[in-house]
């Protein structure tokens, strides 16, 4: 089996980076940088979505596992404490895996006809940060409103804990084949209207926006951001390609979430 490392540059990430490779080379784990079998993210979610990001051109055949060193990650499963364990269920696996959506992000522009594909594990955002964006969203090709506002964001279900959220978002389960539309400080009064709502869009379906009266935006695909001009269309749908965790333990997808945002369970009584 050909496994990759890859960490964040914190001393404790570094450190149980380290720990965990001399694990792996004692058992006889060959430690690669490229084609692996199996990628480890030693640090946060933002670590995880790095390395999906420098693996995404071979998701057919890599599987993903999570190791944090801060606080518990949606995309993290296992701890310093637990790494015995780890290297144990790679010795004993037999390809087992879970596997969640993606977002698939298609930017086709006026004057070269030109169009870009992308790939988000958690969400796509059009933003302006000095000026109104206004576009007209549709859905599969029927225009459902004209948006202004700051901006929209596009999630997954595993994105959907992430900045989705923090916009007013719903929580969707990870298993879900679906894509949520969420508004970004949307103007609304007597002239302009929005849904002021997030929208969960079927698996069959996609969204169309078409930037009206706005030449430049910020477009974001996860981590990274790039500065858009001459854009005439942007679509949204599930991607072909999905993720794949290799996950020996799993926490249920709602204990992370009440571990994450809630914390220890209230007593009733209290």
């Amino acid at each position: 089996m050909n496994i990759a490392i890859v960490h964040n540059v914190t001393e404790e990430s570094k450190k149980v980076a380290k720990k965990l490779t001399t694990m792996l080379q004692k058992e006889a784990f060959n430690l690669v940088t490229s084609f692996p079998d199996i990628v480890i993210s030693v640090g946060g979610d933002g670590t995880l979505l790095s390395a999906f990001h420098r693996y995404a051109h071979m998701l057919d055949s890599v599987r993903f596992i999570g190791v944090h060193t801060g606080h518990l990650g949606f995309y993290t499963d296992w701890r310093e404490y637990s790494l015995d364990e780890l290297v144990s269920s790679l010795k004993q696996d037999t390809g087992e895996s879970v596997e969640y959506p993606l977002l698939d992000v298609e930017v086709k522009y006026r004057n070269s006809n030109e169009i870009k594909h992308f790939l988000a594990l958690n969400e796509a955002t059009i933003k302006r940060v000095d000026g109104t964006f206004v576009g007209d969203v549709y859905i599969r090709e029927e225009q459902f409103e004209r948006f202004r506002g700051d901006g929209l964001c596009v999630s997954t279900p595993t994105g959907s804990t992430g900045y989705n959220k923090s916009i007013g978002g719903a929580v969707l389960h990870p298993r879900l084949e679906a894509l949520q539309l969420t508004e970004i400080a949307s103007l609304n009064n007597r002239i302009f209207r929005t849904l002021s709502s997030p929208m969960v869009i079927a698996p069959d379906e996609w969204i169309k926006i078409k930037p009206i009266e706005t030449d430049d935006f910020s477009l974001t695909i996860d981590q990274f951001v790039s500065n858009e001009e001459g854009v005439e269309h942007l679509e949204f749908r599930i991607a072909k390609e999905r993720i794949r965790f290799a996950r020996y333990q799993h926490t249920h997808f709602w204990n992370r979430v009440e571990d994450a945002f809630l914390g220890a369970k209230t007593k009733l009584n209290e």
